[in-house]
């Protein structure tokens, strides 16, 4: 996605705050530009922030949120929200791929990109195991 400048700037007030960072105005520059550079504790934080993983597990998800609410009441029923997300992700794969294939994205993006797709197909995956649970009515049941 473009980068919201201003949300760059707001985040790079805020590490200048924190002594994350310090900020220089360049000289002869009337649109007031600065260069920022990292601190010495911006350096510890950041190689903190490297080395700590990444959480794999995401228990809350939206969907399911609503999909158990709504079922369990009688709201909706399971099927027509299960092809409802089905579709959603299926759109969202076809906008990956004509994204992937226009060639625009650098290797970050298109690598940025194929991970998404993968996580889709994932959610894809999972869309089938909630319907097949459904079928054999073990919804909210034990494995």
């Amino acid at each position: 996605p473009a980068l919201n400048s201003g949300q760059l700037y707001s985040t790079l007030a805020r590490l200048d705050r924190e002594g994350l960072v310090t900020g220089e105005d360049v000289d002869g520059d009337g649109r007031g530009k600065r260069v920022y550079e990292l601190t010495e504790r911006g350096r510890v934080a950041l190689a903190k922030w490297l080395d700590r993983p990444v959480p794999g597990v995401r228990l809350r998800d939206e969907f399911f949120l609503k999909f158990a609410i709504a079922t369990s009441v009688g709201l909706a029923e399971p099927a027509r929200l299960i092809e409802l997300q089905r579709r959603e992700h299926l759109q969202s794969l076809r906008d990956l791929d004509a994204r992937l294939a226009s060639g625009v994205d650098k290797v970050a993006g298109e690598l940025l990109i194929e991970g998404a797709v993968l996580h889709l197909k994932a959610d894809l995956e999972w869309l089938d195991l909630i319907e097949h649970q459904v079928h054999v009515g073990n919804v909210g049941g034990d494995r």
